[in-house]
């Protein structure tokens, strides 16, 4: 048996063991975690350095070290992350009845966990503790292949995580790190279907698409995250300049940030000289379409077809549009699921957007920034799907979690 299917089998065998404990027993082992990353900052954070180093050794971006980074204020969110998903309501054993049939049987549904879920990242070391902590809870054990980037950081995470479960009598298997990056390994694993049940991938557009092409298990699909803001002609636009310079330059690294910002023609002239002194403030480069490039002095023109980049950096695509309407085409050719803002006071321009946009996180007049599990009350998140199946959005407990059937009759037969 190889490393990998040896790997994937023990996952799968101590995943059974979540079945015997309960809610509060799960629930007091996250809140250990928590207390025992605490209490392992120092050495997180030592190991996260050697990853560090190594990133700044091999000229990766500043997006990717940002992800990679590691600070005690972000070890506090890991720990604090893990209490937040043990305060939420467990959906396993959740039941729903669908009643008494017309052949005699009573029919249930009942929440069951999907299994063992194979998570693939790159530079996101978090995501060890994130999803440990919410597969862990939603009853699922955890195989995690991280990149080479993050390797040192994973494996210091999940090393304070199988101490606690050790404490507890509980098999380390259920949160496993899958030791050696080597790309080789990265394709047994995805073809362990009789051991894995879902592959989520996070990560730039090239993995998720590697990912898709090479697993023959169900693949959660998160290819990027191009978020617009809409600024509609009844825009508050002073809160129009806080939802953007918030979602466009709090963090740009990651897939909630804004890389669109479409202007109502209408407001254009009173807005854009607006947006061009703040941007300019943030050193923000500006693409801008022929119209709107008028307003700054060094804005590179696009044309009609060369919206939809994810710039992930301090770079934003402006557009003015005729109306709402045109706000919506531009969204459904150049969106990518992920996260559209509007900023109105129009009720009705509100519920059109809302209606109207596919995306998986639709807001009114909020920061795309809120576009996160944690957020949006999931505790944390283990991805995001912009898919549809068998989730869309953030993805927190409940999208770990199953139905099954439950049947019970008195003899019943089929006529």
């Amino acid at each position: 048996m190889t490393l990998i299917t040896n790997l994937a089998k023990n996952a799968a065998s101590a995943a059974k063991k979540l079945a015997i404990l309960d809610t509060e027993q799960k629930n007091t082992i996250l809140k250990a975690m928590a207390a025992a990353i605490r209490a392992s900052k120092n050495q997180i954070q030592q190991a996260n350095e050697l990853d560090l180093q190594a990133a700044n050794d091999n000229n990766l971006s500043e997006a990717m070290i940002d992800r990679l980074t590691l600070t005690q204020s972000r070890i506090e969110d890991m720990a604090s992350g893990l209490e937040e998903v043990a305060a939420l309501p467990d959906p396993v054993g959740e039941r729903r009845a669908l009643g008494k049939q017309p052949s005699g049987i009573e029919v249930q549904k009942i929440r069951v966990p999907l299994g063992v879920i194979c998570m693939i990242y790159e530079a996101r070391p978090n995501v060890t503790a994130d999803a440990g902590a919410l597969c862990f809870k939603s009853g699922n054990g955890v195989i995690l292949r991280g990149g080479k980037e993050a390797l040192n950081s994973s494996l210091a995470i999940a090393q304070v995580m199988h101490k606690v479960l050790d404490e507890y009598h509980l098999p380390k298997e259920l949160i496993t790190v899958v030791p050696d990056p080597d790309r080789a390994l990265l394709l047994e694993l995805m073809q362990q279907k009789e051991y894995v049940d879902l592959v989520i991938p996070r990560g730039g557009e090239g993995l998720i698409e590697f990912v898709t092409e090479h697993s023959s298990i169900p693949v959660i699909q998160h290819f990027k995250g191009v978020c617009h803001l809409y600024v509609d002609k009844d825009a508050d636009l002073d809160m129009a300049v806080a939802l953007l310079l918030n979602g466009k330059t709090q963090r740009t690294g990651v897939c909630n940030a804004l890389e669109g910002l479409l202007v109502h023609q209408s407001v254009a002239q009173a807005f854009l000289p607006k947006v061009r002194e703040v941007l300019s403030q943030a050193g923000v480069q500006v693409h801008a379409c022929q119209s709107s490039a008028a307003y700054f002095s060094c804005a590179n023109v696009l044309d009609d077809d060369e919206f939809g980049q994810e710039y992930l950096g301090l770079e934003i695509a402006i557009r003015i549009v005729e109306d709402l309407a045109g706000a919506l085409a531009h969204i459904d050719q150049f969106g990518s699921h992920h996260t559209e803002v509007i900023c109105t006071d129009s009720q009705q321009a509100a519920l059109q957007f809302q209606t109207q946009v596919d995306a998986s996180v639709v807001m009114v007049n909020a920061s795309s920034r809120f576009s996160d599990g944690g957020q949006l009350g999931l505790g944390a998140e283990i991805g995001i799907a912009t898919t549809k199946l068998h989730a869309y959005g953030p993805m927190g407990l409940e999208s770990l979690t199953t139905e099954k059937y439950l049947v019970n009759g008195s003899g019943n037969i089929r006529t």
